[in-house]
């Protein structure tokens, strides 16, 4: 499908006159869910994404700040798309949301919620971390494990991991500078643990890991006593894009 002038989006508030779109775009339903993506040259390639995926990147937000139907999670489509010659990939998540207002009339609405979150804070007791040496060939390096963290990474790494394990918002505020040797183990909750995203996302799958590979506690004991670091609870105010209305069923190519 070709794209005209920026008019024929004008209907939607979410898409203006001069927001970069595609030049075309091809948007089908996917049999299966895969999420295979690919940026080659101005070619760009999302396949068997679900929509969810889709409005993430469209609007730079995790999957937990996202309020719509449940079906957005379960829809998935593969779109092939052309970006117009002289706009940068910068441009993508504007381009992505012109398409979401284009192909399936999305409409939809920003605002701030108040959430369960974290602030990350040392222990009363100080904190258990070496800096790391700045002549080691390790700086920088770390390894997860299903349940384990073991390498060099500073606070700032260290909390959005956090972040993504517990499906909540981490906020830094150690006040702790550079790069720490860190190493921890811990019994995973899945009452409040989502499966550890870095080692999935390397193929090691969601399998528990083995007891011998385990810490004797669960991820917030585990930070006390071996990192002197602590999880208060606290209400976190984070970006939500809130669905007012999307068609299931794409317009045609």
């Amino acid at each position: 499908m070709g794209y005209g002038d920026a008019s024929d989006v004008s209907r939607s508030p979410q898409a203006g006159r001069g927001q970069p779109r595609f030049e075309v775009a091809s948007v089908r339903r996917a049999e299966r869910c895969t999420v295979q993506n690919s940026i080659d040259g101005s070619l760009v390639n999302l396949n068997g994404d679900p929509l969810t995926v889709v409005i993430m990147e469209a609007f730079k937000v995790k999957m937990d700040h996202i309020v719509g139907p449940s079906w957005l999670d379960q829809d998935c489509f593969s779109i092939s798309a052309k970006i117009l010659e002289g706009i940068g990939k910068d441009q993508l998540p504007a381009m992505l949301e012109a398409l979401l207002v284009e192909r399936f009339k999305l409409v939809a609405h920003k605002e701030n919620r108040l959430v369960p979150g974290y602030a990350l804070v040392v222990d009363k007791g100080g904190p258990k971390l070496k800096q790391t040496d700045p002549d080691s060939p390790g700086l920088g390096q770390v390894r997860f494990g299903a349940s384990s963290i073991a390498g060099s990474m500073g606070m700032a790494a260290l909390t959005r991991y956090l972040s993504n394990r517990l499906g909540a918002p981490v906020e830094n505020q150690t006040g702790l500078k550079g790069t720490f040797d860190v190493e921890i183990s811990w019994v995973p909750d899945q009452a409040v643990e989502r499966p550890d995203p870095y080692f999935s996302s390397v193929g090691g799958g969601s399998a528990p890991a083995p007891a011998s590979a385990m810490g004797s506690s669960g991820i917030f004991t585990a930070l006390r006593e071996l990192l002197g670091l602590r999880l208060d609870s606290r209400k976190e105010s984070v970006a939500t894009i809130v669905i007012d209305h999307i068609e299931r069923v794409p317009t045609e190519n």
